[in-house]
């Protein structure tokens, strides 16, 4: 009978006679029952990245958002659903003009595109500060989807974390998760110099566990700054972007056999972290390096070449290796596609040649 007349409370309580979250707290409440802190909530990247221009937008009136079909279309990816309703033709723009004094975020349909626009990314936007002698600052956020979604080829897979890295005058951050999406967008948006934003087509569907600290208002994530997504004792697992699931997949099937893996989510590629990398160096005396760019002049390069360069190089017990996409233009065959794109077990059979196991 207790059961029954707790049930018809909730229906009383809730809405349309449902029992709602509400009616359930409500319940609790009136019943002396202590209520626990709010559970992470599941958030996808494109959610996360819609979430944290809303917000940027709200807070400061000089920043708006211009790209192709970014406006009335809600952007191609839906990353800008609802803002132009909320924000306007003034500050959700569909034409690529800027003035002085804003914070403009510019989105790329895909930063294969973003080679029409490369002069003034490279040649104004990255140069301008040190030819001003720090007289004029660009804050500009360039974002879009980057590297190799599916099915889209040659002319659409490419990654761009090398080629933009490589350049002076620019910050280059490139989020795995919701939360990274979210602190490294709002961090950009805040910071005077130019920035660009590599994300992944293929991530912005996935949801991940946001905290109740990553969903205020006031979270960021700082540029520049790794994150250790796990400890691991024996062979450092470092990547950006949408590899880094495919490091915690391979951590997770080596740890059966195991080998314990620590995975480093680069987060920034310029600023690179390259102190937290040379720790765990330190501590697992190994280290392989994942990216879905290419292997000439890319990112795991530059990694490798930073740690042969510094003290955590005589801490090495094995050569650093390298998993990269492969050196060619990308096929539109899926069976061609999925053999250049690193794959979970060519970073098991990497960790595994690195150790000698």
């Amino acid at each position: 009978m207790a059961a029954v007349a707790a049930a018809a409370a909730l229906r009383r309580l809730a809405p349309g006679g449902r029992q709602g979250p509400a009616a359930g707290r409500l319940l609790q409440l009136r019943r002396g029952i202590r209520l626990s802190a709010s559970a992470a909530m599941q958030v996808t990247v494109r959610d996360a990245l819609n979430q944290a221009l809303d917000e940027e937008l709200e807070r400061d009136e000089r920043v708006f958002l211009l790209g192709e079909e970014v406006a009335q279309y809600d952007g191609a990816y839906k990353i800008s659903r609802g803002l132009w309703k909320k924000y306007g033709d003034k500050r959700i723009i569909d034409t690529p003009i800027s003035e002085a004094g804003l914070r403009p975020v510019c989105e790329f349909m895909t930063f294969n595109f973003s080679m029409q626009a490369i002069d003034q990314v490279i040649n104004s936007a990255a140069k301008t500060c040190y030819m001003s002698a720090g007289s004029i600052s660009v804050p500009i956020v360039f974002r879009g989807p980057n590297g190799a979604s599916a099915g889209v080829a040659a002319q659409h897979s490419q990654c761009f974390a090398a080629w933009y890295a490589h350049c002076p005058g620019l910050k280059v951050v490139s989020p795995w998760s919701s939360e990274d999406a979210k602190g490294l967008l709002k961090a950009s948006i805040r910071d005077d110099n130019p920035v660009v934003m590599l994300e992944n087509e293929l991530l912005y569907g996935v949801p991940f566990e946001m905290s109740e600290e990553a969903q205020s208002k006031d979270f960021v994530v700082p540029i520049g700054k790794a994150k250790i997504e796990r400890q691991g004792t024996q062979v450092t697992l470092v990547s950006h972007s949408r590899p880094v699931g495919h490091c915690l997949e391979a951590a997770a099937v080596l740890a059966k056999e195991g080998v314990e893996c620590e995975v480093i989510n680069l987060r920034t590629i310029r600023p690179m972290d390259i102190e937290a990398i040379e720790a765990s160096v330190v501590k697992t005396n190994h280290l392989v390096t994942v990216e879905g760019g290419w292997p000439q002049f890319g990112v795991g390069a530059e990694v490798c070449a930073r740690i042969m360069e510094g003290p955590a190089f005589n801490y090495l017990d094995a050569p650093a290796v390298r998993v990269t996409g492969a050196d060619v233009p990308m096929p539109y065959a899926k069976i061609l596609e999925d053999n250049c794109i690193p794959q979970v077990k060519d970073i098991i059979f990497a960790v595994k040649k690195t150790l000698n196991i």
